[in-house]
């Protein structure tokens, strides 16, 4: 009888086991890059290329076809064999894959290569009522909280609350009002936007 006993014991016990490890095996597996994901670490758009910016193009096996070439004002650059081409406004891909096809006339499969070597044309201004006024170049997505900080904040006498950014779209210049203190208090938060180069936040 107490063998029986025991042995029903041992089977109890298993069976406890058992359930305590049934919820761990039946986890979904996590990928990876999914735990490490998160919203607020969400791509950004790929940059777009401005005037005055400087890029860094290489042919592999071609010496003669490595230079960095500067974006016109115009918005074009000129490349051996690829001739002029519309640069700003575009991304990096977006230019690559324009070069490889106008190789392609020259050479077979072409391997190219497009990088950003300096940022000089993303320019953002901000005049009127701050510390620091000036031209700012921004190397990374800059809104407009983040530019009046870099313009050292406003001074005591401006009028926070009438801020516009002015932005020529198509040859048409808007202006985009900017409220400081509802931001500041968390409120309206929409109105932060992101600059576009060329754009001017004005502070009266």
């Amino acid at each position: 009888m107490l063998k029986i006993m025991k042995s029903l014991s041992f089977v109890v016990l298993l069976f406890m086991a058992l359930g305590a490890l049934v919820p761990v095996f039946a986890q979904e597996p996590r990928h990876p890059a999914a735990a490490n994901s998160s919203p607020a670490v969400a791509a950004q758009p790929g940059y777009l290329i401005q005037p005055g910016d400087i890029l860094t193009i290489a042919v592999w096996k071609e010496k003669d076809l490595e230079a960095d070439v500067l974006v016109l004002p115009d918005g074009t650059l000129s490349f051996p064999l690829v001739g002029d081409i519309q640069a700003a406004g575009r991304t990096v891909p977006q230019i690559r894959q324009e070069v490889v096809a106008r190789l392609a006339k020259y050479m077979p499969n072409p391997v190219v290569t497009v990088a950003v070597k300096q940022i000089q044309g993303n320019v953002i201004y901000v005049i009127g009522d701050v510390n620091k006024p000036g031209a700012f170049v921004a190397n990374s997505y800059l809104d407009v909280m983040q530019a009046l900080s870099l313009a050292g904040g406003m001074t005591p006498f401006a009028a926070d609350n009438s801020i516009k950014i002015l932005r020529r779209v198509n040859g048409r210049e808007t202006a985009i009002r900017f409220k400081y203190g509802q931001v500041e208090d968390g409120e309206h938060l929409a109105q932060d936007i992101i600059l576009q180069a060329g754009d001017v936040v004005v502070v009266p």
